[in-house]
């Protein structure tokens, strides 16, 4: 087991704007016990997990094989474990119209089982599969780029990040935040994203929570007590 002062400890070489901001809030003294409390790891009895901590284990995953380039019922359901709600009829074209199956193409495009950190920048680049989905999501009515982002977040968890408003006020609304993050994530010889696994393993959680999905919780779990007073 890596202690949480393993876990949050000091960093090595030059880092991005980015890069030092997301090591300030993961590096927080209280960032393991978040993660416990978000993920429902050693509560007393009554207290219960966040919904979200069922976003990317609900029905074994939206990345699983066989629906890993459609959307499903569950992927919407989880998607509502984030506090969002896709509207009845962009979910049905989701699941049976026109709308799904241009995703499913998409997503056909997009590599599974690789991290953010490890993958090509050209993976989340302008016009990208994953760019042009993420477009396709946001223009439809009533979702927006931060239920685009989720959906697309609930298929591909190691490789798109959860963001949402919180998040965005936490780290200063960098963009383009993919490309940003991808940079982040591989400075210094990928430490952020080594310290994000080693976070992970302090708190206790299964290796099916990704690096992403760990610092998606550390800083929403941190900064989401001010956030009224983000635009």
């Amino acid at each position: 087991m890596v202690s949480p002062a393993a876990a949050t400890g000091d960093f090595g070489g030059a880092v991005s704007p980015l890069g030092q901001r997301l090591r300030v809030l993961i590096g927080a003294e209280h960032a393991v016990g978040d993660l416990r409390r978000y993920f429902g790891i050693g509560l007393p009895p009554r207290v219960s997990a966040f919904t979200g901590s069922r976003f990317e284990h609900l029905a074994g995953g939206g990345d699983r094989p066989g629906i890993a380039d459609r959307i499903t019922a569950e992927d919407l359901i989880a998607v509502q474990t984030l506090s969002v709600t896709i509207p009845a009829p962009v979910a049905l074209d989701l699941l049976e119209g026109p709308l799904g199956a241009r995703l499913s193409g998409l997503l056909a495009a997009i590599p599974t089982g690789v991290d953010l950190a490890c993958a090509d920048e050209a993976v989340v680049a302008d016009d990208s599969p994953a760019d042009q989905a993420w477009s396709l999501l946001e223009s439809r009515h009533g979702l927006g780029w931060v239920t685009a982002g989720k959906i697309l977040a609930r298929k591909r968890p190691r490789l798109l990040p959860v963001y949402d408003r919180v998040v965005r006020c936490a780290l200063g609304r960098p963009r383009p935040f993919w490309l940003l993050l991808h940079a982040a994530l591989c400075e210094d010889g990928a430490a952020l994203h080594r310290r994000l696994l080693a976070l992970r393993q302090a708190a206790g959680l299964p290796e099916t929570v990704s690096a992403l999905r760990v610092c998606d919780v550390a800083v929403w779990m941190k900064h989401r007590a001010v956030d009224h007073a983000c635009p």
